[in-house]
Order: structure tokens, then sequence, then C-alpha cells
């Protein structure tokens, strides 16, 4: 049975899950929901954590020094067991550690510490990856929260939009049964501005893994900053509630690739004993506050 934590400030209310380290909850000052309840008639998921790998890999499966290792879709992290490291009234600190289970999947001794933090209208979200072996540690991160569509401050599904800190003229990418298209698409976004509809995702995802901004507004409401990740996913399921806006540092295998897992394109190598930080924030601002 997983636990639940919730820490608060003046203005947020969050709950995570040891589940996965998952956020489970996010409320404005009102009591409003602000994420998605994981309705299983379009997606059980709320705000999965992505590790060690962002998307899905040929054959479900990853290649280290010649051997092969099954691995699901953005790998292991969102279903194992996170251990509490500490907590208090607004924030939360739990812990993933290697162990017989995780090298069977990624032969690598890790630690993942994943902190939440509420200060003011603004919930902290980090990632700590530490390599705990004695050789390199190729691995990638994302986050994946699923924001409510339409959010609940009175404006239409239709009137909502994402705008960009900068202009994004790169082509974009779509999946290909879970891989990362190798055909480039026209950005779909004009004058920074990205308006949602469902025809969007008719085709799945949007991957935006050539990024220039770090930082987007989503609804007029809800701003997300995330300093160091390079690549971006935006998803739902056409007629959804919902739409994931997920910061990644990687992204899914391209077709055909098949090589080593250190070669799969947006991997970090972290060298033995250091710590890789991957970062994202959600900041709540209701219209009329």
């Amino acid at each position: 049975m997983a636990s639940i934590v919730p820490i608060s400030s003046p203005l947020l209310r969050a709950e995570i899950s040891s589940t996965g380290a998952e956020l489970v909850r996010l409320q404005d000052s009102a009591g409003a929901d602000l994420l998605w309840d994981g309705d299983p008639a379009f997606w059980t998921g709320r705000s999965p954590l992505l590790f060690p790998m962002v998307g899905r890999a040929r054959g479900d499966r990853i290649m280290v020094a010649g051997r092969a290792y099954e691995m699901g879709q953005h790998g292991f992290a969102r279903t194992s067991t996170f251990t509490p490291v500490r907590s208090d009234a607004a924030s939360c600190t739990w812990r993933l550690e290697a162990s017989e289970e995780t090298r069977r999947r990624y032969p690598f001794d890790f630690r993942l510490d994943v902190t939440y933090r509420l200060e003011g209208a603004t919930l902290h979200m980090e990632a700590d990856v530490t390599n705990m072996g004695d050789a390199v540690m190729p691995a990638s991160f994302g986050f994946h929260p699923a924001l409510r569509w339409p959010l609940p401050y009175g404006k239409p599904r239709s009137a909502h939009e994402v705008v960009f800190e900068k202009d994004e003229p790169a082509p974009i990418r779509r999946p290909v049964d879970g891989l990362l298209s190798t055909a480039q698409f026209p950005t779909p976004v004009r004058d920074r501005r990205l308006p949602l509809s469902d025809e969007l995702f008719d085709a799945g995802a949007l991957i935006f893994d050539t990024l220039a901004s770090r930082s987007l507004v989503y609804g007029g409401a809800i701003r997300v900053d995330f300093p160091r990740m390079p690549h971006l996913g935006l998803w739902t399921r056409p007629g959804a509630g919902y739409v994931c806006i997920e910061p990644w540092q990687g992204y899914a295998s391209p077709e055909g690739f098949d090589g080593d897992f250190a070669d799969k394109p947006g991997m970090v190598a972290i060298a033995p004993g250091a710590t890789e930080v991957f970062a994202m924030a959600i900041s709540v601002s209701p219209p009329g506050s």
C-alpha cells in the first residue's frame, strides 16, 4: 500500500506518493485541483518521474556493453517504491537506490533523491541522480505532470494555449510506435504561442528535441520553469481533461537506433561519484490574484 505525504504553503497544497515518488495532487489556496485525477478511462498517471530513460527503446530493451536488458517505456522509477528521507510542513524528499531488481534492467549503481518543496505559489521539484558505482553511468530523466485542461479558472477548454519563453522555429518530432520519428514536422508554434486542441494530438505527443525556451505559461495561470532541461514533450489523449507538460533530458530512441544505451541521443554521462541535478517548477497565478 502506497503512503501519501502532504505538504503545504499558504498558497498551495500538494500530495506525494511513495509509489514512484509521484506528485498525485496539487491544489491552489481555494482548494481547486490543478493536477489530473488519474481517471483510468483515459490515463491513470498524474505526474510520473521518468528514469533512467525517457520514452521507449527499440524492442523495449537497452544494450549495455553488448548485453541486452529489458526496459519498459519511461524506465522503472515510476512504478518503484521510494523510501522517505525527510519531510516537514512544506517539503519532502524520497529515495530510490539500486537493487538486484533494478540491476536486472539497468546494470548500474545509482541513488535517486527526489525533493518536492512549496514556496508561496510555487512547487519546486528536484531530482538528484548520483552515480554510486566506479564506471561512467548513462542516464536520462524526465518530468511528466498532467495539468487540468481546462484549468479551474473559468476559461473554456478551447481558449487554452501554451506561450513559450522564446520563439520555437525548429521542427518537431512525433512518436512512431513509441520511438522518435526520423521525420521532422513544421513547428505548430507561432509568435511563441501554441493554441491547444484535441486535433493537435491526433498523431501523439509533440516532441521538441531542439528547444529554445526554458519556461512557458499554460492557460494564462500556470508558469512552468525548467532551466536545465533541454527537451520538452506535450501530450494528451484527445478528449481527456489534461495536458502533460513534460520537461525532459533525453527522449525516445530514434527509429532504427539499436546501439549502446550510452550512445542513445539525449543521454547524460554521469561520472563515478558525481550527481546530476534535474529540476522544474510550477508557479500558480490565478486570474485576479
